[in-house]
């Protein structure tokens, strides 16, 4: 007895597809099958190093890159500003560069900067491993070593100030005034720390929604001896921490800025 016509068609249809979506998954798998793509997003990465041409440079304080989820990488070569077009196809991520901002940076920050934008771009091959990103080039020439690395919270990480900012340039601390300069924002209203030699504390109001820092100064301080370029340090942290600021928290980095673009940059220490 003949099948039903439409039974028929079904049949006739089945057999048909059956071979189209194997090719479609041996398609989609090929190369790439048991590949997935490299877990970028949702992580911050902090540079560690980067290495061009078998010179390989240690990242400065303030490096990072974070991937967005819409095939974007932003970040800091610790000097300026970075955004770039990613494209991710199981462990190979393709870098298009795009745009960098244009401050005036310490030389060896520059250094570091031309060597991580010569890395950082065309095709890279990725390897991750306990927290660690590694994107290489398929010759080896190029290779840039990333860090996964918690955010901290504005209040109670300890900041150490690494720079100055004048409008759009960022500049080192001046040479000679040491490593001493830090602060924390506490729970309690105070903001308290170290201008370079003497310590300080003040009243500080915290306003999360403008992105506001007043300090209530002047600071009461210490009263040590400094050498020349810490009392000169000194003297700019202590001008500047009295009245309001306006802040940028970005990963581990803070900058600080006041209403004329006077300002400091820090990086996160152990919270206390």
């Amino acid at each position: 007895m003949p099948k039903p016509r439409s039974t028929l068609a079904a049949a006739v249809l089945l057999v048909t597809l059956a071979p189209l979506t194997a090719c479609g998954r041996g398609g989609a798998g090929g190369a790439g099958a048991g590949d997935p793509d490299l877990p970028l997003t949702g992580t911050h990465w902090t540079v560690a190093a980067v290495t061009v041409d078998g010179s390989r440079s240690k990242a400065p304080e303030g490096a990072r890159v974070d991937f967005t989820g819409e095939g974007r990488a932003q970040g800091s070569t610790g000097c300026n500003r970075f955004g770039a077009a990613v494209a991710v196809a199981g462990a190979t991520v393709t870098v298009s560069s795009e745009e960098v901002t244009e401050m005036g940076c310490p030389e060896d920050r520059q250094r570091f900067e031309t060597a991580f934008l010569a890395a950082f771009t065309g095709p890279l091959r990725g390897t991750s491993a306990d927290g660690a990103l590694t994107l290489a080039s398929s010759d080896g020439t190029k290779k840039v070593e990333l860090t996964a690395e918690a955010s901290v919270p504005l209040r109670g990480t300890s900041w150490k100030v690494d720079g100055l900012v004048s409008g759009d340039t960022a500049a080192s601390l001046p040479a000679g005034s040491g490593e001493k300069a830090r602060f924390v924002i506490g729970a309690d209203g105070r903001i308290t720390g170290n201008l370079g030699c003497n310590g300080f504390s003040a009243t500080a109001k915290l306003d999360e929604r403008a992105r506001t820092l007043t300090v209530e100064g002047p600071a009461a301080t210490t009263r040590m001896m400094c050498t020349g370029p810490q009392m000169a340090l000194e003297t700019k942290l202590y001008e500047l921490l009295d009245g309001p600021l306006s802040y940028r928290l970005d990963h581990r980095a803070l900058t600080l800025t006041d209403g004329s673009g006077e300002g400091l940059t820090a990086v996160a220490g152990p919270a206390q």
